[in-house]
C-alpha cells in the first residue's frame, strides 16, 4: 500500500487577521484574530468574523478578546482557543493525521509562546509543527528568493507591529520590530476624533476612517467619510465628518517612526548586504502596505527603490506554501 501523503497546513497567525492554508484545497481560512467566549462555560461561542462583528456590542456573559496586541502574545488562552476553533474547521476538510504544520507569528513573540503554539498543534493531532517568523514567510510570498547569497529587504506594516528585516541564504539576517502599524494607527484616530471633534467612537470605526480616507500623498484629492459615535457633551449619538488631509497629517510623524525604524536596520546592515539592498531595493507587504502613498513616501524617505506587495495581506500566508515543502529548512530552495 503506498504511503499517505504528508498533508501541509500554514497559518498566518497575526494580530489583526489570522489565514490557513491546507494543501490541496488553498486559503482556507481568511478572517479577523478574534474569539468569543462564554464566560460562564468557557465555551467558544464564534471566532473569526463572527466574533469580530461582538466587539463593543456584548452583555456581561460574554466576552471578546484578541490574542495579539502589539505583536505580542497577550491572552494565550484565547490565542489557543483560536488555533484550536481553525484546526476543526480543517479537520472538516481532512485529517490531521500525518500532517505538518508551520505557524508563522510576529518577531516579538517569544520563544515560550511559540513552544506552547506548537505544543497546542501536537495535542490537536498534528504530526509534527514548527514556528517561523512572518517576515520570513512573507518575503517568501512576496517572489523574493530569500535562499539567493544577495540581501533582501523588508518592511512588514502589519496590525500589530511594523516589522524590518533583512534576509539572505534562506533566514534572517537581522531584525527590529517597532509596535507602530495598523491598530497604534486606529488608536491615534480615536484619540483624534475625541479631542477635535468631541466624539467618542471605537475601533471598528476608526479602521473604517483608515480604510477609507488615510492616505500618505501630499495634496492629495481630499476624500470624506460621516463617522457616527457618542458626543461627548450632550452625551447622545451624534455624526462628524472626517476629511482625508485631517489623517494625513496624522499619519505623518506615525510613519516617521517607522522610518527611523528602517535607517536603524540599515545603519547595521553589513556592507556586502547593503549595497544588495541598493540594487534591488526594499519590499513593502502587509495592510499598512494599502495605504495610497506608502511606496512613494519610503521612496522619498529612503532614497531607495521601493515596491508593494503582489497581495500584501496574503504574503505570509503565500509563503508557508514553500517552507512547508522542506521543513523551513535554509539550505534548500523548495522552488528548485
Amino acid at each position: 500500500m503506498a504511503e499517505e501523503k504528508q498533508l501541509g497546513i500554514g497559518i498566518d497567525f497575526g494580530t489583526t487577521n489570522l489565514l490557513v492554508y491546507v494543501q490541496g484545497h488553498g486559503i482556507i481560512f481568511n478572517e479577523p484574530s478574534v474569539v468569543a467566549f462564554d464566560i460562564e462555560t468557557g465555551e467558544i461561542i464564534a471566532g473569526g468574523k463572527d466574533a469580530f462583528s461582538m466587539i463593543g456590542k456584548t452583555h456581561s456573559k460574554i466576552k471578546v478578546s484578541k490574542p495579539l496586541r502589539e505583536g505580542v502574545i497577550s491572552d494565550m488562552d484565547a490565542a489557543k482557543a483560536l488555533l484550536k476553533f481553525v484546526f476543526q474547521r480543517v479537520q472538516t476538510l481532512k485529517s490531521l493525521k500525518n500532517s505538518l504544520c508551520l505557524i508563522c507569528c510576529p518577531s516579538e513573540v517569544t520563544q515560550i509562546e511559540r513552544e506552547a503554539l506548537k505544543d497546542l498543534a501536537l495535542q490537536m493531532g498534528i504530526t509534527d509543527a514548527f514556528i517561523e517568523e512572518e517576515i520570513k514567510s512573507g518575503a517568501i510570498g512576496s517572489g523574493i528568493d530569500i535562499y539567493s547569497p544577495e540581501a533582501a529587504m523588508v518592511i512588514d506594516l502589519g496590525g500589530g507591529s511594523t516589522d524590518v528585516g533583512v534576509l539572505s541564504l534562506g533566514d534572517v539576517v537581522l531584525s527590529k520590530s517597532i509596535r507602530i502599524a495598523g491598530n497604534y494607527i486606529d488608536q491615534e484616530i480615536i484619540k483624534f476624533v475625541h479631542k477635535q471633534h468631541n466624539l467618542v467612537i471605537g475601533p471598528i470605526t476608526a479602521e473604517q476612517i483608515k480604510i477609507s480616507v488615510a492616505t500618505l500623498i501630499p495634496n492629495d484629492k481630499e476624500r470624506k467619510i460621516e463617522i457616527s459615535g457618542r458626543d461627548l457633551v450632550t452625551g447622545l449619538p451624534s455624526a462628524v465628518t472626517i476629511s482625508s488631509k485631517e489623517i494625513f497629517e496624522l499619519l505623518l510623524p506615525i510613519y516617521g517612526e517607522i522610518t527611523n525604524v528602517v535607517y536603524t536596520v540599515l545603519e547595521q546592515t553589513p556592507p556586502e548586504l547593503a549595497s544588495d539592498i541598493v540594487k534591488k531595493g526594499i519590499i513593502i507587504e502587509g495592510g499598512g502596505a494599502l495605504i495610497p502613498g506608502v511606496k512613494e513616501y519610503f521612496e522619498k524617505a529612503l532614497n531607495l527603490k521601493v515596491r508593494i506587495a503582489p497581495e500584501p495581506l496574503r504574503v505570509v500566508v503565500e509563503g508557508t506554501k514553500v517552507l512547508l515543502k522542506n521543513r523551513g529548512s535554509y539550505l534548500v530552495n523548495p522552488q528548485d
